[in-house]
């Protein structure tokens, strides 16, 4: 009889996990299986990686794919000679002990109807969470200094935090390195023409462009800078769970830091 009353209640089990998921499914952006799969278990959901997998299939929800546009032929521009270079201060450790210890720094680009729209983005390794941001219509040395005034300003970082990045022009130029004096910040970066060194940068360009960008066709530069901005600010920093962090957010990481260390300042 128990086994009987087992199989009768399957059927209820399944509609309820079709159910979890079709409430992950609907938030603002796709997620890859893996990440809807800690979001139920986070949830209470008992359920497995192949369930999750079978139901998705079986539902047509397909999770995110990495892969895109192509790069436009003027985004890359390497160092000039007379370029503000800085020595690699992270030599691969993507990983910080606490907030505003180190700042990660990169640039992509977003193809729409009206041309190319670039976005900068600066990233606190330690939480992961985006700190700055800047977008605009051409890549000039403005487009990263105003993503990193908007980390200062946000973040008012002590002295000595690192700021890692590539050698491209805008991350060498004169205005950003008097940004970075100004605010005590040590610059840092990678060895030229190896994207291993600034591999959490990659890594987060890629899930920008997998969870925001490319299930989407933008028509202007407006529209794709609204959905980029409600993605960072109202999914990946809130929201948007990492297995580097518990499978917890930026933002709840940072809270659950703040109320741990509250004890021990007392």
């Amino acid at each position: 009889m128990e086994k009987a009353a087992a199989e009768r209640a399957r059927p209820a089990r399944r509609r309820a996990g079709r159910g979890d998921l079709r409430d992950i499914h609907r938030q603002p952006r796709h997620l890859r299986r893996s990440k809807v799969f800690a979001e139920l278990r986070r949830s209470g959901e008992r359920t497995s990686r192949k369930r999750v997998a079978r139901i998705m299939r079986e539902s047509g929800w397909a999770g995110t794919t990495r892969g895109g546009a192509r790069r436009p032929r003027s985004a890359a521009k390497p160092a000039a000679p007379q370029a503000n270079t800085a020595p690699d201060l992270v030599r691969r450790e993507f990983c910080a002990d606490g907030p505003n210890r180190a700042w990660f720094a990169d640039i992509t680009y977003v193809r729409t109807h009206q041309g190319w729209i670039y976005l900068a983005v600066v990233m606190d390794i330690w939480s992961r969470r985006i700190v700055g941001w800047s977008m605009a219509p051409r890549m000039a040395a403005e487009l990263a200094d105003d993503a990193l005034r908007m980390a200062i300003a946000r973040r008012r970082p002590p002295r000595g935090c690192i700021h890692h990045s590539d050698h491209g022009s805008q991350y060498t130029s004169l205005l950003l390195g008097k940004t970075m004096r100004a605010a005590g910040i040590r610059p840092s970066m990678g060895s030229i023409s190896s994207p291993w060194d600034n591999a959490a940068m990659e890594s987060l360009m890629g899930l920008i462009k997998a969870e925001c960008v490319h299930a989407r066709t933008f028509e202007t530069r407006d529209q794709a800078a609204l959905e980029i901005f409600e993605y960072i600010e109202c999914f990946y920093n809130r929201v948007r769970i990492h297995s580097a962090l518990g499978n917890l957010s930026p933002e709840e990481f940072e809270a659950r830091h703040t109320e741990d260390a509250a004890p021990r300042a007392a």
